[in-house]
């Protein structure tokens, strides 16, 4: 019998990544060995692990620059509009493979590496996770990036270069510890500072008013360092640039008022400029008012609206005088996308600019606002509204606040000239919100401010007219629109999981992955027993590659047969990992009350963070290792059920854990989670869904086919109607034994014997005040499972399912997400056509 292939020998035969022609190889090595050298300034006998990671990123990084500068000098000559997409987070995750990948570089690097006697795979380990992102929305902006260069589109990516990203967690005994995330620590190869396009951003000061405008005087200045990062097009030679802004103190900070003794402390103090990029602020749908965070809004507003506006002027490559002067013709140049209420301070901003500075009428600086900006809404949850109090603005940013109350005024003098003598629209229409201490909506400020607004997926989209934004959208119906999020196929099918895109690429060819829709062509293959078998193996090979991981770092034993049951993403009450933990426990249960029924076996993981000030978040960390410290270690249950959080759930684990999953779990209740993007990486990599009717599960349920997913739980019109009569949590705790059971084992200290009373808090508010409504979703929620432990003792019809949820996924793609913002928001036409490539041999 021929010898198994190695991990590098079965990687040589994936077509998706890339040709390993003889000269690109020896190019490769001749490139890595001349970095080493020269760059790292390290000899072959003296190099770490970690020295070679960086010749290699500099030999990727070689291959984007030609394009890089192409790409730039090409916006300048063909001047199209551009479009900045501005977000106060940018989770970007690793960028080594990412580029390999969409330079078509995989396979020459690999085998250029294993020529020189080392493994690539344990090189890209070495890499740090840019984690400038929470969850969700700053995924979103990296999928973003990722489409917008695929699609040929003029795009900029901006936000703030944090020292410190999202937290490492640790757990401690069962309890989330946080540590800082240095990632800057061994230098990042793929940035490039730019020191010559430095800006100065304004802090409080006063303002003056005269005859000839305003000025805004008496400020403290703290200076903006952009750091450039190339962005890739899938192999179309067209590379984007993200640009973050590190914040610096100005040469002269503090010192033009240093007395005799205190140049010293003046020094030190310049350490208060510079905390503004220092580090990301890690509440995930949760709005804390703190003045740091409003500082971090306007700094990367400001910096990059002054970008915006330089590039505006000069427009013309090679020239640097002002070619431009008519800011009539902005939004027809530039449009500007605000990832949420966190950049909203743009429209203020952009007013500041046009009427103080570059001294246009209100009227017309207005029209130009509203006809370049837009706004992406990401969420229904009260809590995290941003709503910044005045005394704060009035303080940090006293300008923008009298710009503010002019928008307001002007905008409910248009409400009264609608809605005449209804004063309950206008208070709730206002701005400003009165009452209590007063405060400025930033959603209603993005609404009035932008020409187009958006929910991330059909139902939030709809939430949005009906509810919180109903009386914006019956005075501007025109504004509101949908795009449903999307992901990249780049990073979460070819690069994450090539054995399920070669399977596919041999039937239906390699195109499906710059234009996903074609995937629909695999259901011609539902009933290929070939391909059945083809996408079963696949995923079997992941749940081994990654119960080796797991046994690696969690010393549990994995059974790889067993159903991989996996629910991964901040922890919030919302996302119900709770609802998750009752199905551990029943189904613990019930094999402990009859051991020799034939139980489908299941590997439970639950993975994510949650924000270090949210109590309740951490204490249902700490009930999922406590229910695994009891499940996992009961000899009765063996391996037929384990239970395993996934410590610091990451872009990077996320990578390994997807393509591995069996079941995604999408159980956050009806009308609250707006859209999820989790969920769509699951079905794309061959995973079966159990959710509710929520967010994008809606619409996957329809592109797969409702047959082919498994839809439990209370609908919107449910949980409206539970609202008007009341949830009473007792009612079914009272009537469903199970439920009973496992919340009095929880009351009880059946998971903690040691301290008893360790989550009486946790049942206090399941029974008591739960928002979420868990124990009205649970009958449903365990019958559904029931089905899927059915179905999964039938592996053929499983994997139907599974091909039909995969040729479903076209949708999916931030590709088409993308599109649909440039045509229907930004006024641009997306392009498959290709850049030519750089002359590397003039």
């Amino acid at each position: 019998m021929s010898k198994p292939l190695s991990d590098h020998d079965r990687r040589k035969q994936i077509s998706v990544r890339g040709l390993a022609g003889v000269e690109n190889v020896s190019e490769v090595k001749q490139n890595f060995n001349r970095h080493l050298h020269f760059t790292l300034v390290k000899d072959r006998n003296v190099a770490t692990r970690r020295d070679y990671y960086f010749a290699l990123a500099h030999t990727v990084r070689d291959h984007l620059i030609g394009r890089w500068i192409r790409t730039q000098q090409y916006y300048y000559e063909k001047d199209p509009k551009r479009v900045y997409y501005i977000s106060l987070e940018f989770y970007m995750g690793r960028t080594l493979q990412n580029t390999m990948v969409n330079l078509a570089l995989e396979n020459a690097c690999d085998e250029a590496t294993y020529q020189l006697g080392l493994d690539m795979e344990e090189l890209e380990d070495m890499e740090e996770d840019a984690g400038l992102g929470n969850g969700g929305l700053g995924r979103l902006a990296a999928c973003f990036l990722d489409s917008m260069a695929s699609l040929g589109l003029a795009a900029y990516g901006y936000g703030i270069r944090y020292e410190f990203g999202i937290f490492n967690q640790k757990i401690v005994n069962g309890w989330q510890v946080e540590e800082a995330d240095d990632w800057l620590r061994f230098g990042n190869p793929w940035e490039k500072a730019r020191p010559e396009y430095m800006r100065p951003v304004r802090f409080y000061g006063r303002t003056e008013h005269h005859p000839d405008g305003v000025k805004w005087v008496d400020t403290q200045v703290v200076l903006a360092l952009p750091y450039d990062t190339p962005v890739p097009g899938y192999r179309n030679n067209v590379v984007n640039t993200m640009r973050l802004w590190s914040a610096k103190a100005p040469c002269e900070f503090n010192l033009k008022d240093f007395n005799v003794g205190g140049y010293i402390q003046a020094v030190l103090d310049r350490n208060l400029a510079e905390n503004i990029s220092r580090v990301l602020y890690p509440n995930d749908n949760f709005f804390e008012g703190k003045e740091l965070r409003l500082k971090q809004e306007y700094f990367v507003v400001s910096a990059t609206l002054q970008d915006i506006i330089r590039r505006f002027k000069v427009s013309k490559f090679g020239s640097r005088e002002i070619s431009r002067t008519d800011f009539s013709k902005l939004p027809e140049k530039v449009a500007i996308q605000l990832n949420d209420t966190h950049p909203a301070m743009a429209i203020p901003e952009l007013m500041r600019v046009l009427v103080d500075e570059e001294k246009l009428s209100w009227d017309m600086a207005w029209d130009i606002c509203v006809r370049t900006c837009a706004y992406t809404n990401h969420t229904v949850l009260p809590e995290a509204l941003e709503r910044w109090p005045v005394d704060l603005f009035a303080h940090l940013l006293p300008r923008h606040l009298e710009i503010v109350y002019e928008i307001n005024r002007r905008h409910l003098e248009r409400v009264a000239a609608k809605f005449p003598g209804d004063n309950d629209r206008m208070s709730r229409m206002s701005l400003i919100e009165e009452g209590g201490q007063k405060r400025i909506n930033m959603a209603h400020l993005c609404i009035v401010g932008s020409h187009a607004v958006n929910g991330v997926a059909q139902i939030h989209s709809d939430i949005l007219k009906a509810t919180i934004f109903k009386d914006f959208y019956e005075m501007e119906p025109h504004k509101f629109q949908n795009k449903t999020n999307g992901i990249t196929p780049r990073r979460w099918l070819v690069m994450c999981n090539p054995g399920l895109a070669e399977v596919i690429a041999e039937r239906i060819g390699e195109d499906f992955i710059r234009d996903l829709d074609q995937l629909q062509g695999l259901r011609n293959y539902v009933k290929d027993d070939a391909f059945i078998r083809d996408i079963a193996k696949v995923k079997q090979e992941n749940k081994l590659k990654f119960a080796m991981h797991l046994e690696e770092h969690y010393k549990v034993k994995i059974n790889p047969n067993s159903m991989f049951d996996i629910q991964v993403k901040r922890i919030h009450e919302y996302k119900r990992q709770l609802l998750n933990c009752l199905h551990i426990i029943t189904y613990y249960n019930r094999i402990k009350k009859e051991p020799n029924k034939q139980w489908t076996p299941r590997t439970v993981m639950i993975g994510g963070k949650a924000a270090p000030g949210y109590h309740t978040a951490k204490m249902i960390i700490r009930m999922i290792t406590a229910i695994g410290e009891v499940v996992n270690n009961d000899p009765v249950v063996g391996d037929r059920l384990k239970v395993i959080f996934l410590e610091n759930y990451r872009v990077t684990l996320a990578e390994r854990a997807i393509p591995a999953a069996d079941l995604s779990e999408q159980i956050s209740t009806a009308g609250t989670e707006a859209s999820g993007t989790g969920n769509m990486k699951f079905m794309l990599n061959g995973a079966l869904t159990i959710g509710t009717m929520d967010g994008a599960n809606v619409e996957m349920a329809e592109e797969a086919g409702e047959d082919n997913i498994f839809i439990f739980g209370m609908r919107v019109d449910d949980v409206d109607e539970m609202d008007r009569k009341g949830y009473n949590a007792g009612e079914y705790y009272n009537r469903l034994p199970e439920l009973k059971q496992a919340i009095d084992q929880i009351a009880g200290g059946f998971f903690s014997p040691k301290q008893p009373d360790l989550f009486k808090e946790i049942v206090n508010m399941l029974m008591h005040h739960d928002r979420y409504k868990v124990f009205a979703d649970y009958e449903d929620y365990i019958h559904c499972q029931e089905k899927v432990n059915a179905l999964y003792k039938n592996p053929k019809e499983w994997t139907k399912k599974v091909i039909h949820n995969i040729a479903g996924c076209g949708k999916f793609s931030s590709d088409r997400t993308i599109a649909q913002y440039a045509r229907e928001i930004w006024g641009m036409e997306p392009t498959l056509e290709k850049l030519p490539p750089p002359d590397e041999k003039p």
